[in-house]
C-alpha cells in the first residue's frame, strides 16, 4: 500500500493505494498550523487510515505528501508554506522516523497534477491549473511530471498580462493570479462571506457592476494561463482544479467566453481549439492525494534499487 496525503491550508486529505491503483481507504481532518501542528497532523491521518479494516500498518510500503510552498529539490524540505505558517521545515525527516518507510515531499500542485492525469487515464500530455486561494500550474506528460530544472516549472501565477490590473502580492500589476486568484480576488470584493467567489458569480448574475468587472477579470486570468500552457507547453489538454471550480459550468462558460473572443481576434488561437481541450476536475476528486500516493512510491522504487543494486 501507498499512502498519499493532500496538505491543505484548511484540511488534510489522506488516502490509501493499493498495487492496481485503486483507492482503498480515505480519511480527512483539519490541519493544524505551525510545523510541529503540520507534522502533528500529518500522523494523525496515517494513525487514521490505518484504522480502516482494509489497511494494516505492516502494509505501508510509501508515503508521499503533497503541501503548499517552494519544495528543495532532492530534498524533503519545505519553504515558504505561508497559509500553514511554516516558514521552513525538514518535512521528510520530521516523520519518516516515526513512519519508518520511505517519504516523498512535493508541492501540492504538482501532486495533484500527477494525480490528475492517474485518474484521466491514457498517455496525452496534460497541464493541470490549480484555481483556488492562488494560481500555478504543472505538466505531465505520458505520466512522468515535469518539474523543471530547479523545481519552478508551472509557477505561471506571476506573469504579468496587464500592466494596468491590480497590484500584485509580488508586486507586479495585472498578475494572473492578481486577475483570477481566490485570495486576490476576495481581497478586492472586500465584503465578508464563508463563499466570496460564489458570492461574486451571485452577484455578477444580479447586476452587480463591480461583481461583474472581477467575475471578467477572474476568466480572464484563467484564459490567459490556458493559452499559456498551450503556447509553451502545447500540451494536449488542461485540466482545470481546486476550489474556485466547485463553479462548474458558471465557471466554465467565463472562461469559454474569453478564450472565444481571443480566438476570434486571432486565426492563429483559433486554430488551437482552446475551448475544446479544457476539462474540469470533478469535484471532490482525490487528485493531489492519489499524486502525492505516486510521489511516494518512487522513493520506495528508489530505496529498493538501491538496496539491490
Amino acid at each position: 500500500m501507498r499512502l498519499g496525503l493532500d496538505v491543505g491550508g484548511t484540511k488534510t486529505d489522506a488516502v490509501a493505494v493499493a498495487p492496481d491503483g485503486a483507492i482503498v481507504a480515505r480519511t480527512r481532518l483539519a490541519t493544524g498550523w505551525g510545523p510541529d501542528a503540520v507534522v502533528q497532523t500529518i500522523l494523525a491521518a496515517v494513525s487514521g487510515l490505518c484504522a480502516d479494516p482494509a489497511l494494516a500498518t505492516a502494509d505501508i510500503r510509501s508515503v508521499g505528501i503533497g503541501i503548499p510552498g517552494r519544495i528543495e529539490p532532492g530534498s524533503g524540505r519545505v519553504e515558504h508554506a505561508v497559509n500553514l505558517g511554516v516558514e521552513t521545515l525538514d518535512l521528510a525527516a520530521a516523520v519518516a522516523p516515526a513512519l519508518g518507510v520511505p517519504v516523498r515531499v512535493e508541492n501540492d500542485v504538482k501532486a495533484a497534477a500527477l494525480g490528475a492525469a492517474s485518474l484521466r487515464g491514457g498517455t496525452q500530455s496534460m497541464g493541470y491549473l490549480n484555481l483556488g486561494t492562488g494560481m500555478a500550474a504543472a505538466v505531465v506528460t505520458d505520466g512522468v511530471l515535469w518539474r523543471g530544472a530547479r523545481g519552478g516549472a508551472g509557477e505561471i501565477g506571476h506573469l504579468s498580462i496587464d500592466p494596468a490590473g491590480p497590484v500584485c502580492r509580488c508586486g507586479q500589476r495585472g498578475c494572473i493570479e492578481a486577475l483570477a486568484g481566490g485570495g486576490a480576488v476576495s481581497a478586492r470584493w472586500g465584503k465578508p462571506g464563508a463563499l466570496p467567489i460564489r458570492d461574486i458569480f451571485d452577484a455578477a448574475d444580479a447586476g452587480d457592476a463591480a461583481a461583474v468587472r472581477l467575475r471578467t477579470d477572474l476568466a480572464r486570468g484563467v484564459a490567459a494561463a490556458i493559452r499559456v500552457l498551450v503556447l509553451t507547453a502545447d500540451v494536449d489538454t488542461v485540466v482545470l482544479g481546486g476550489g474556485i471550480t466547485a463553479l462548474g459550468t458558471r465557471l466554465e462558460a467565463q472562461v469559454a467566453a474569453q478564450l472565444e473572443t481571443s480566438a476570434h481576434e486571432s486565426a492563429f488561437l483559433r486554430s488551437l481549439q482552446l475551448v475544446d481541450r479544457v476539462e474540469i476536475l470533478p469535484v471532490g476528486a482525490p487528485a493531489a492525494a492519489l499524486g502525492a500516493a505516486l510521489i511516494g512510491a518512487e522513493a520506495a522504487d528508489e530505496r529498493e534499487v538501491l538496496s539491490h543494486g
